[in-house]
C-alpha cells in the first residue's frame, strides 16, 4: 500500500497557517506528500523546504485570477488547486490536509489501519474524520450544526474524483454528474486551528481570498461575537507538531455577554437541544457513510 499526503499553499506564512505542524503530522504515515505552491510573497517557499524531508515534492503553480466570484460554486480556484495536488498524488489513497488542520501522533495507527483494512473493498470510496474546531484560543473548541464535525479527508485515489470547491471532493459517475462518496469512519480526529488566528490575521485574509468567495465585501470578524453556548472546553492534549506554534492560554475563551445572537444561532441552539433529547445529529457531512 503506497499513501500520498497532499495540500496546496500560497502566502501561508502571512496568513498564519501552522502549515509545517500540519505536513509534519502526517508525515510518518504518507510516503510522498505532494504540494500545489501558488506564487507567494512571503516565507512560505522557504519554510516549506525547511521541513527538509525527502518525501516532500513541490509542483509549482499560477492561480487563475480571473475566475467570476459571481456564480454559485464559489471558492472554485481552491478546488483548482487542491485538485492539481490531487492529480499529481501517486499513492494508493490520497490524504488531504488543509494548511490549518493537524493529525494528532496517538490516531496514526489508527488511520494507517483503515486505509489497510479498506484498501481491497471498493464500496468505500474515501475515509473520513470527526473534527474539532479550536476557537479564540488553545483551550476552546466550538461545536454546533454551524461547524463541520465530520468530513472526508482520504481519498481513494484510483476513482474519477476532484474537488470543485475549497473544502470537499465529488466522484464523477459520469461527465456530467458527479456524488459525495462512500466512506468509511477512520476513528480519527483532526484538529482544527484556523479560529486560533489573531483578529487582525483574520480580517486581512479575508481581504486577501474574498475575491475568490463571492462580489460582495464580508464583514470584518469580531472573535467575541459568537453564541457562548457552543464554546466548550478542551480536556485533551495538542498535536506534539502544533504545541510550539500554539500561543499561550488560561481557560475557556470569553465571548461577548452582550453578543445578540442572529437568526442562524438560534436555530442551531433548537437544534443542539433536539440533538440532545433525541440522539439525532444535524450534521452537514460531504460524504455518505458505508462502513462504520
Amino acid at each position: 500500500m503506497k499513501v500520498s499526503g497532499f495540500t496546496f499553499l500560497r502566502n501561508v506564512q502571512q496568513l498564519g497557517y501552522p502549515f509545517v505542524a500540519s505536513i509534519r503530522s502526517i508525515l510518518p504515515i504518507v510516503d510522498e506528500f505532494v504540494v500545489a505552491l501558488g506564487p507567494s510573497e512571503d516565507d512560505t517557499e522557504a519554510l516549506l523546504r525547511g521541513i527538509g524531508d525527502p518525501k516532500i515534492r513541490i509542483i509549482p503553480t499560477q492561480w487563475n485570477e480571473r475566475i467570476r466570484s459571481d456564480y454559485s460554486v464559489k471558492g472554485f480556484v481552491y478546488g483548482q488547486q487542491k485538485s492539481i495536488a490531487l492529480f499529481n498524488c501517486t499513492g494508493d489513497w490520497a490524504f488531504y490536509l488543509e494548511g490549518d488542520e493537524v493529525v494528532h501522533e496517538k490516531d496514526l495507527p489508527a488511520i494507517r489501519s483503515a486505509m489497510e483494512r479498506y484498501l481491497n473493498d471498493q464500496r468505500v470510496e474515501a475515509l473520513a474524520f470527526d473534527y474539532l474546531h479550536f476557537y479564540g484560543n488553545a483551550n476552546t473548541y466550538a461545536w454546533s450544526p454551524r461547524w463541520y464535525r465530520s468530513e472526508a479527508r482520504i481519498l481513494r485515489n484510483t476513482i474519477p474524483a476532484w474537488g470543485p470547491e475549497g473544502l470537499f471532493f465529488m466522484v464523477l459517475n459520469t461527465h456530467k454528474k458527479g456524488r459525495y462518496p462512500r466512506a468509511a469512519h477512520t476513528g480519527a480526529t483532526i484538529y482544527h486551528y484556523g479560529w486560533i488566528k489573531t483578529e487582525a490575521q483574520l480580517n486581512w485574509r479575508k481581504e486577501k481570498v474574498a475575491k475568490y468567495w463571492t462580489d460582495k465585501p464580508l464583514s470584518r470578524t469580531n472573535h467575541a461575537n459568537v453564541d457562548p453556548s457552543t464554546l466548550h472546553l478542551f480536556s485533551g492534549t495538542h498535536p506534539k507538531p502544533i504545541q510550539e506554534w500554539l500561543p499561550s492560554a488560561v481557560g475557556l475563551f470569553q465571548a461577548d455577554s452582550s453578543y445578540g445572537l442572529s437568526s442562524r444561532e438560534k436555530k442551531h441552539r433548537l437544534m443542539l437541544k433536539l440533538e440532545k433529547w433525541f440522539g439525532m445529529r444535524f450534521n452537514k457531512k460531504h460524504y455518505r457513510l458505508v462502513r462504520e
